[in-house]
């Protein structure tokens, strides 16, 4: 599982953009399985709808084909605890150290992610990576 990459909400936003490249990418990513979060999920919908103005049936239906492909972590106080933590050591916005502190709950090594600092290493090695780069 530590070989599965976990994957931050902007990436698989490109799943429903115009950017042909970008959208191949975060689907060949999705196609080998991906770990995500129940954060991600809802960061993603809320874009969809707020921003792009897709229909809820439509924003559905998108999240239901990611849960296909992906292994969704739940949230838990111990994830917050932990992402308190890591905003405040490195310096990040909240929701990215969320995303970071459950990315290594579930023991990942990858954080795909156009966010952070590409090859930024957080604790316990968690390497962060733009997959676009």
């Amino acid at each position: 599982m530590a070989g599965r990459p976990f994957v931050d909400t902007n990436v698989l936003l490109y799943l429903i953009s115009a950017d042909a490249a970008k959208a191949d990418k975060a689907e060949a990513l999705l196609a080998d399985g991906i770990i995500i979060s129940v954060q991600v999920l809802n960061e993603f919908a809320n874009v969809a709808r707020r921003k792009l103005k897709m229909p809820w049936a439509d924003v559905s239906q998108t999240l239901a084909d990611i849960r296909r492909f992906a292994d969704v972590r739940p949230l838990a106080v111990d994830t917050h605890d932990r992402g308190m933590a890591l905003a405040e050591r490195y310096q990040l916005s909240l929701y990215d150290a969320m995303i970071a502190a459950a990315a290594l709950e579930a023991g990942c090594i990858t954080l795909a992610s156009e966010d952070f600092s590409a090859g930024q290493r957080l604790d316990n090695g968690l390497e962060i990576r733009n997959p676009f780069a």
